[in-house]
């Protein structure tokens, strides 16, 4: 199979990751909120220089660049584009910036021929939360990926328990989603299947979460026993969005060590 079908084959199974280059604060606060809300798996970069070698180990990816971010000036960021990105034929490219110019969208649309548009700072951030999300819809961003999920096994601030015949044991979380978590405690509990388990508390670092959930099953790894959980519906939304903050925040942080 050649590297193209690869690439087209990595998409359709588990997505693109999407890079904001400079993003402004409304950006990050409002836009990048809320695709992390849609499950859709979201970095930040701060860094023209590195980004380039980083796509390079993910070339499926989507990016978003803020022209008006001072460190290049705009025939500069139009250089850069041409230099780095282009070069990179699977990287979906679009624009953002408070210029109301439509000599400079259309620049870059048709002549850098940017296919995730050209979107205004200076719009309604509602219409431009929608547009992103439209655009990001049409590259089929997430795949046939429903949900993000965070391993998070060497973060220690990644815990639970639950009450067992009147006591409470603990657990390490090896992965979360919002459907649902792994684990492994510290002493097997011999838990069965489809058991429902309520009052569980899961500390996920600064955020104590109180769920309810049913054992799905377990599996053995490395001498391990690592049960598997699933949330029930009557999981809180606020929860959820919670859960959805700290996965986006565990996967920035390992991008991270490629961005810096």
């Amino acid at each position: 199979m050649s590297d193209e079908s690869n690439q087209a084959s990595s998409v359709e199974i588990s997505g693109r990751k999407v890079f904001f280059l400079y993003p402004t604060a409304s950006v990050q606060n409002q836009i990048i909120t809320e695709l992390v809300q849609n499950e859709i798996e979201v970095y930040v970069a701060k860094d023209h220089n590195r980004l380039p070698r980083v796509l390079q180990n993910h070339p499926e990816s989507v990016v978003f660049i803020n022209i008006d971010e001072q460190q290049l000036s705009e025939p500069d960021w139009e250089k850069w584009i041409v230099n780095n990105l282009l070069v990179l034929k699977t990287v979906k490219i679009g624009i953002f910036s408070g210029s109301s110019s439509e000599e400079l969208k259309e620049k870059y649309i048709s002549k850098l021929n940017v296919t995730c548009g050209f979107l205004k700072l200076k719009v309604d951030m509602s219409k431009a939360i929608s547009n992103v999300l439209e655009i990001l819809e049409q590259v089929n961003v997430k795949g046939r990926r429903k949900f993000l999920r965070a391993t998070v096994d060497a973060d220690t601030n990644a815990t639970m328990n639950m009450p067992i015949d009147g006591d409470y044991i603990n657990a390490v979380v090896r992965d979360v989603s919002v459907v649902g978590f792994s684990c492994v405690f510290e002493q097997n509990p011999v838990l069965k299947k489809n058991t429902l388990y309520k009052n569980i508390q899961i500390r996920l670092q600064s955020n104590l979460l109180k769920v309810e959930a049913i054992v799905f099953g377990s599996r053995e790894e490395n001498d391990q026993k690592i049960y598997v959980f699933l949330f029930t519906q009557r999981t809180d939304s606020e929860i959820r969005s919670k859960i959805r903050k700290f996965i986006q925040h565990s996967l920035q942080t390992k991008m991270d060590q490629e961005l810096n």
